[in-house]
């Protein structure tokens, strides 16, 4: 009896894991098997024929092209520069002895804790006054601005793992500060480097409030906005087509999660060189 009660103990989490699994399953099979079927409803169901003529007619309407255009712009702009700023910013806190850089790591760490929408009336009433409103160079900004304390934070802690006596060589050899991050630093933060855009990246693609208040011109859209009013302003709504919009909207984090876990996988390998 003992024996039977520890082994249902011990099985209790895994059933618990995969209820959690099969309630997380359900929405993403649904989106497969209704993107294939072209008489697709609310209720799931296997499509008795399967077609792509519900991602042909999203790939060819020239509004929904726009969006993921706009929202490529967004996303890889903010990530590049979330990624040069986050590098050249946790660098001094991570290598000098600043006199308040405790203090700032931890402000960068509050700063995280803010949700958007507690900012967004001031930043809205501001880019009214910097005529930046409806502009795609003003949402990519204060995307990027908002990102950024997460960005250092993370940056700082992956720098700290990078031993100083590679840097203290270069200089011996004549390096400047400048050439020893690009050759020295860089290379041993490649997985530091992709977990931070990986991260900014998913989150700048899937924003939806942000564009949604500072955007209101329809060819600059983001495809996270543009879903919306996919979904709300074309009258009877095409179930078929909505979740093929919504699979290849996931497509790019799916590719780029993949990418990215070929170098994180990779982790530090900094202590043999150190001893080199």
């Amino acid at each position: 009896m003992k024996t039977i009660m520890k082994r249902i103990d011990q099985w209790i989490p895994y059933l618990a894991l995969i209820f959690i699994g099969i309630c997380f399953l359900l929405p993403l099979l649904w989106l497969l098997f209704a993107s294939l079927d072209l008489t697709a409803t609310q209720a799931f169901k296997v499509p008795g024929h399967i077609s792509l003529e519900n991602f042909k007619a999203v790939a060819l309407d020239a509004r929904n092209r726009q969006s993921f255009f706009n929202s490529a712009v967004i996303s890889i702009s903010q990530t590049c520069i979330v990624l040069v700023c986050s590098i050249l910013a946790a660098y001094p806190l991570s290598r000098y002895e600043l006199k308040h850089g405790q203090k700032i790591t931890m402000a960068m760490l509050f700063l995280t804790s803010i949700p958007i929408t507690a900012v967004m009336v001031p930043v809205y009433q501001l880019f009214i006054g910097m005529r930046l409103v409806d502009s795609t160079l003003g949402a990519i900004i204060f995307l990027s601005s908002s990102a950024l304390p997460y960005g250092i934070w993370m940056m700082k802690n992956f720098l700290d793992n990078v031993p100083i006596e590679l840097e203290e060589a270069a200089w011996t050899d004549g390096a400047s500060a400048v050439t020893s991050i690009v050759k020295v630093i860089i290379p041993l933060m490649i997985p530091g480097i992709f977990t931070v855009a990986m991260f900014t990246f998913i989150g700048s693609w899937g924003n939806f409030f942000v564009p949604f208040i500072l955007l209101q011109s329809n060819d600059k859209l983001p495809a996270a906005v543009n879903i919306y009013r996919f979904f709300g302003q074309r009258g009877a709504v095409v179930y078929g087509q909505l979740a093929a919009y919504s699979v290849l909207y996931m497509m790019p984090v799916f590719i780029l999660y993949g990418l990215s876990q070929k170098y994180m996988s990779q982790g530090f390998s900094m202590s043999g060189a150190a001893k080199g």
